[in-house]
């Protein structure tokens, strides 16, 4: 396959031209103004709110009226991560895609396509005058990776639609009616560096190559994390021989698993060929631990620079809280029907050194708020008995299942008709806007639904070409329908 076979052509061409403007989170002006642009020049009327969020709306189609606005929402900024050994500036260089069998990925970067598939087929939608619709409402909300914050911000009443179609789901085939909450715990450590004692070889490990992913839909995936994984060698070390730590990095994105880090240390001198076993022996166990999902682990040692070093007390304490930490899956749901599903989980998703600070972040989700209070509240806790001023956002709600949604009755029978077969209705560990939509919007209808994408947050980030064409038959026929 190349690039002038992919269907359905009209939305590959948007996420072409999307996937040349530059759209960070909390950066994406230039792509707000690139739709404030579209919408005008198509004589489509177009808002911008006080936060950045877009909407252009297009009119029904003759005879379409009377039906009810549907909203459709999609996402404008994109996770920016690339392989370590990359150059590429996020900020001014466009996405390179290319064709990988059934497959589009991108050299060496995320895809994008979380969400700009979203935002592109919502652009060809708009640029179209051959598709039957009732009144429609586009709508592109900012800041969704890093906090949600574009549809925090939004005020009630931007939006006007009865049925609201967020376009920002990673399998195709399942439609989302429920969503997980969140919210982000970051533990401070504040110090003044110190002469490192005498006697000490300093000595640097890193690891990479991770598979990383989602924090929410991988969660359960038993990937490795490479901030937890350092952490337990540094435990194990300060245990055995002692340990002044000199810097701690790993992880980029709460909402992304870490796939790389690097920490750097001293121990006693007599010990230093221990220590290099011992990395050797943990390398092999790691390695084995992880042999299913694991398949590129890479680990390093060197010596490295003598250096200032924290006080040892607080590198005791900072190595033992990044230890003790809960990550991963802490509890499965416990209805019946939804057995499969996270409930509870956190993910430590980055550590970061300055001068005088260590500063760590972890993402906390559960689609039970009261499990999420606890959660964050076990976060929280290690990191106060360590010693770090802990902080903690306010979060965003978990989106209810509606059992009386219209919109879901029609998204079902309209999949069944075209392709023959049911798709599935589910919640996802995740968190989607439509949580914070429904505390702002309490009568809105709403689903999720999106073509297939693989290796979210990750520069293995590819999209399923072939289920692209699947969503937009998919929608066109709910639009045609909703009555």
């Amino acid at each position: 396959m190349n690039k002038n076979d992919l269907k359905p052509a009209r939305v590959f061409e948007q996420f072409a031209k999307i996937n040349q403007i530059p759209r960070p989170s909390k950066h994406e002006e230039r792509m707000i103004d690139y739709l404030k642009e579209f919408g005008q020049s198509h004589g489509l009327e177009t808002k911008v709110d006080e936060t950045g969020n877009v909407l252009i709306r297009k009119p029904a189609t003759k005879g379409m009226e009377n039906r009810p606005t549907i909203i459709l929402q999609s996402h404008m900024d994109m996770v920016c991560e690339k392989l370590v050994d990359l150059e590429f500036n996020f900020d001014t260089d466009a996405i390179q895609t290319y064709i990988d069998g059934e497959w589009m990925r991108a050299k060496g970067t995320t895809l994008g396509a979380d969400d700009g598939i979203g935002c592109a087929i919502e652009l060809a939608i708009l640029d179209s005058n051959d598709i039957e619709h009732g009144p429609l409402e586009c709508v592109f909300t900012r800041d969704e990776e890093t906090g949600l914050t574009g549809a925090e911000g939004m005020k009630p009443g931007f939006m006007t639609g009865d049925m609201l179609i967020n376009l920002d789901s990673e399998d195709e085939g399942q439609i989302f009616v429920s969503c997980a909450g969140g919210r982000n715990t970051t533990a401070t450590f504040n110090f003044t560096r110190e002469e490192a004692p005498q006697g000490l070889f300093f000595m640097k490990v890193a690891l990479k190559g991770l598979v990383g992913g989602h924090s929410g839909d991988d969660i359960n995936k038993k990937r490795a994390n490479a901030l937890k994984i350092i952490a337990r060698f540094l435990y194990q070390t300060q245990e055995r021989y002692g340990l002044w730590l000199v810097s701690y990095q790993a992880g980029k994105l709460h909402n992304a698993i870490p796939r790389d880090g690097m920490a750097c240390f001293g121990v006693p001198t007599d010990m230093k060929e221990n220590v290099r076993a011992d990395w050797n022996v943990f390398a092999a166990q790691v390695e084995e631990e992880y042999h299913v999902t694991e398949h590129a682990m890479q680990f390093t040692m060197e010596s490295a620079e003598p250096a200032k070093v924290l006080p040892q007390s607080v590198s005791t304490r900072i190595v033992q809280a990044l230890q003790a930490v809960d990550n991963g899956v802490f509890a499965m749901c416990q209805d019946e029907e939804i057995a499969w599903l996270v409930e509870t989980s956190n993910n430590v998703a980055s550590v970061e050194t300055t001068e005088n600070t260590v500063r760590v972040v972890a993402s906390q989700r559960s689609n039970v708020m009261s499990a999420l209070d606890n959660q964050a509240a076990t976060v929280k806790a290690v990191f106060q008995l360590a010693g770090a001023e802990v902080v903690q956002g306010e979060g965003y709600p978990a989106w209810k299942m509606n059992p009386n949604s219209k919109l879901t009755a029609i998204a079902v029978d309209t999949y069944k008709r075209l392709f023959g077969k049911d798709p599935q209705v589910l919640g996802i560990h995740a968190g989607l806007e439509c949580g914070l939509f429904s505390e702002k919007y309490p009568n809105l209808d709403m689903v999720s639904f999106g073509p297939t994408l693989r290796g979210v947050h990750s520069p293995d980030e590819r999209l399923l070409i072939s289920t692209v064409d699947m969503v937009w038959q998919h929608l066109l026929a709910i639009l045609k329908e909703v009555k």
